[in-house]
């Protein structure tokens, strides 16, 4: 494991999906999961988010088409929360998922909508 890009990717993922969310994965890693986290970690955020190609804002918008048509929805949930963070906007989410509906499919549309209102939400509640 290369430490620097560990370290980089740790402070990204912090920065993006937020303290508790990244504390809360890593708490819970064993023997198992643990190489798996690192791998995340490392590479994920720290090699791939870590490169200045593109803006967060742009990952973020990349990863909420992504996810929703690989159909993850846990990962979507913390993915719309990350790109809210990254200064995507709720119009901004609803035109990347109406393009998905017409390049993926519609029932991965009512998916991604329905878990955004969800999330959107919850955080409205907060």
């Amino acid at each position: 494991m290369d430490k620097t890009t560990h370290d980089k990717g740790l402070e990204i993922r912090k920065a993006v999906l937020g303290e508790a969310y990244v504390a809360n994965a890593l708490k819970n890693s064993d023997e198992f999961n643990k190489p798996f986290q690192e791998l995340v970690t490392e590479y994920c955020w720290g090699a791939c988010w870590g490169r200045d190609g593109l803006p967060r804002k742009t990952r973020s918008m990349l990863n909420l088409a992504m996810i929703s048509i690989l159909n993850r929805p846990h990962e979507l949930r913390a993915h719309i929360k990350g790109a809210l963070t990254n200064g995507v906007s709720r119009d901004e989410i609803r035109e990347v998922f109406m393009q998905v509906a017409i390049y993926a499919g519609i029932p991965c549309g009512v998916d991604s909508f329905r878990i955004a209102r969800e999330v959107f939400a919850e955080l409205d509640k907060a």
